[in-house]
């Protein structure tokens, strides 16, 4: 047989070795009598034998049907399984998922998803690593599950949501603003504050995260004003240290580091620049889209995570 044909037919020829009768298998299908004959005669010429002959008041399969009986089923189950929708369980999961987060997600977002997705399912994995230069190709080539950074609303930002590829979707976990941070008994405490007293002084760079420019930064430019950096560095923590120690002005987003200043000797105050928030974001690749597992994994990191 080596000409081509419909598959339905298959499932037709399926019901009827069930049913012995064209009038039930009519009904099974929900077509009419006359279309199953059809089908029957379609299928006697492809296989070359009359497949269900009649005796009595029912049909009887030939033994060439009967041969093709479990191979059809099994054709049909293949079919099924494919075009199936997995259904996932989440209590015998044991899947490894991969993250490129940024440092201070680990204590911001992090503990908010972890322990409820561990109870819901107690066998799953996480590979957690920072993010860095490699992520944005990670994400692009598959070879993260996930990421999570923040990025701004602010159109004037270069690090605007819009900038992220069209390969890759994201989720909205929570708002963040910026806030300026001082030493305890900081000379700027003791009068008004002015735009020019804030940029009058020199400061301290975080270039974490996946970010090198901070919206302020790139607002201030637009405005003509320049701030004196006077370092960069990677991490909060050491800049937190530096600024309890000097006189140095420390810009932050309040929700990365209001944990972490509480261990340190400093005063947050405002910032004299009107800014929209910036948002703490879920990315991964629209490649998963339509993994159960990983559809899972996101529902659950959305739904739990709010600051």
């Amino acid at each position: 047989m080596n000409q081509t044909f419909d598959l339905n037919l298959l499932k037709v020829l399926d019901v009827l070795l069930e049913e012995k009768s064209v009038t039930q298998t009519a009904k099974r299908l929900h077509v009419t009598q006359s279309a199953v004959s059809k089908h029957l005669a379609r299928l006697r010429e492809m296989f070359s034998d009359p497949l269900l002959i009649r005796s009595g008041k029912s049909l009887k399969a030939t033994p060439k049907a009967l041969s093709l009986a479990v191979q059809i089923k099994s054709i049909l189950h293949d079919i099924n399984q494919l075009t199936e929708i997995e259904h996932f369980e989440p209590s015998t999961c044991s899947r490894r998922f991969r993250f490129d987060m940024i440092e201070v997600s680990y204590a911001a977002i992090l503990p908010e998803f972890m322990p409820p997705l561990l109870s819901s399912a107690p066998e799953i994995k996480l590979d957690i690593q920072t993010w860095n230069a490699q992520t944005m190709k990670r994400l692009l080539n598959c070879e993260t599950d996930f990421a999570v950074r923040c990025l701004e609303c602010d159109p004037r930002s270069r690090n605007h949501i819009s900038s992220l590829p069209d390969e890759l979707e994201y989720a909205e976990l929570c708002r963040d603003h910026a806030i300026c941070i001082v030493r305890n008994h900081h000379p700027i405490l003791q009068s008004k504050r002015s735009m020019e007293d804030f940029f009058s002084l020199k400061h301290i760079q975080v270039t974490g995260g996946g970010n090198r420019h901070w919206l302020y930064d790139e607002v201030l430019t637009q405005k003509g004003i320049n701030r004196e950096t006077v370092i960069e560095m990677p991490d909060f923590h050491g800049a937190l240290r530096l600024c309890e120690r000097s006189d140095l002005l420390l810009y932050a987003p309040y929700h990365q580091v209001k944990d972490m200043i509480k261990g340190y000797d400093v005063t947050v105050i405002d910032i004299p620049i009107e800014m929209e928030p910036g948002i703490f974001v879920l990315i991964w690749n629209r490649y998963f889209n339509n993994d159960p597992a990983h559809q899972w994994v996101r529902k659950h990191i959305v739904e739990t995570v709010s600051l």
